[in-house]
């Protein structure tokens, strides 16, 4: 499914039609899913940006209601207006990854999804964090006109843990700390979704600290 019928459905509730009222200024400026391809505990949810009160507010689609909460904007930086067509389905996401993967010999399975769909100096791109059967992250980048691979990164989750600020990880001090069999491969999924929730909750800086990381690697890879 595209953006399309997601925005189409929030932009019906009364949710939104109350908030529209109060803000007409507001603006779509992202759209954020999570594609849980072993669970199914799928999110959907879309942004919009109110110039106002530099506020974001998050409507994610639920059961049989749309819930909206208000969310600070990282950076401070005006996020660019994202319009509702697409190219990319969102089921269509898992299959271009494994393409791209086994094309550059990784082996591994995705398990889970973490996608952002934003403008980029006028570009839509899906900004994807997934996490993949041997416990490590995925990121990737993915040009919603041409559903071209513009990046794709394997990196290790201690490298994501230290992204995580302290306190939300102190939150998860008590269970992790509990005595665990290392050959147990479920305790360890559980441990690694709880990071996960974490990671999710601060998406905004991690895509801010990715398209930092961008241009330096790159420097770094000239050097050589």
């Amino acid at each position: 499914m595209k953006l399309k019928p997601y925005v189409e459905k929030i932009e019906k509730s009364k949710e939104y039609l109350s908030f529209k009222k109060q803000y007409p200024d507001s603006f779509m400026v992202a759209g954020f899913f999570v594609i849980d391809l072993e669970m199914k505990n799928d999110i959907h949810q879309i942004d919009y940006y109110i110039p106002s009160k530099k506020k974001v507010a998050a409507f994610t689609i639920g059961d049989h209601k749309v819930v909206m909460q208000m969310l600070d904007v990282m950076g401070g930086k005006t996020p660019e207006k994202l319009d509702i067509s697409t190219n990319v389905d969102l089921d269509a996401l898992p299959g271009i990854l494994h393409d791209e993967m086994r094309n550059r010999s990784i082996s591994e399975d995705v398990r889970k999804i973490v996608a952002v769909l934003q403008t980029i100096d006028g570009k839509k791109i899906w900004n994807l964090n997934c996490i993949l059967t041997g416990m490590e992250l995925l990121r990737s980048h993915i040009e919603d006109a041409t559903q071209s691979v513009l990046k794709l990164e394997k990196i290790s989750m201690a490298e994501i843990i230290k992204q995580v600020p302290a306190q939300a990880l102190k939150a998860n001090a008590e269970e992790q700390e509990k005595p665990a069999d290392k050959e147990d491969l479920k305790g360890e999924i559980d441990k690694l979704n709880k990071i996960q929730q974490e990671i999710e909750k601060q998406r905004d800086e991690l895509n801010k600290q990715l398209e930092k990381s961008q241009p330096a690697k790159q420097a770094k890879n000239s050097k050589k």
